[in-house]
């Protein structure tokens, strides 16, 4: 599992790569860091190559989410594939994000 986050267009941009599963959540929370610093700025979630999530994972995203919100900051998830779209059905993710 990789992450890697860029600034473009005054966004920060996060690119997951591969399984954000329990045994990747310890490093992909310290990978992230910079998206909880940030105050008042859109966060992007780009899943284009982000394989499968976990309960682990979905705890990160959920805490991107909630810490942008409290800065003043939003989050939009993009390029989910079909089985991580399953998991945000199930779990109501897909209400609490935005989604393209």
């Amino acid at each position: 599992m990789t992450t890697l986050i860029k600034e473009e267009n005054g966004n920060l941009i996060a690119e997951f790569k591969g399984r954000l599963d329990t045994a990747a959540a310890i490093q992909t929370t310290k990978d992230v860091e910079p998206l909880m610093l940030a105050e008042n700025t859109n966060i992007i979630l780009d899943c284009t190559d982000l394989e499968y999530i976990s309960s682990s994972g979905l705890r990160i995203f959920i805490g991107i989410l909630k810490n942008a919100k409290a800065k003043g900051g939003q989050v939009t998830v993009k390029n989910i594939n079909e089985e991580i779209s399953k998991v945000f059905q199930m779990t109501g993710f897909n209400k609490l994000f935005n989604i393209i």
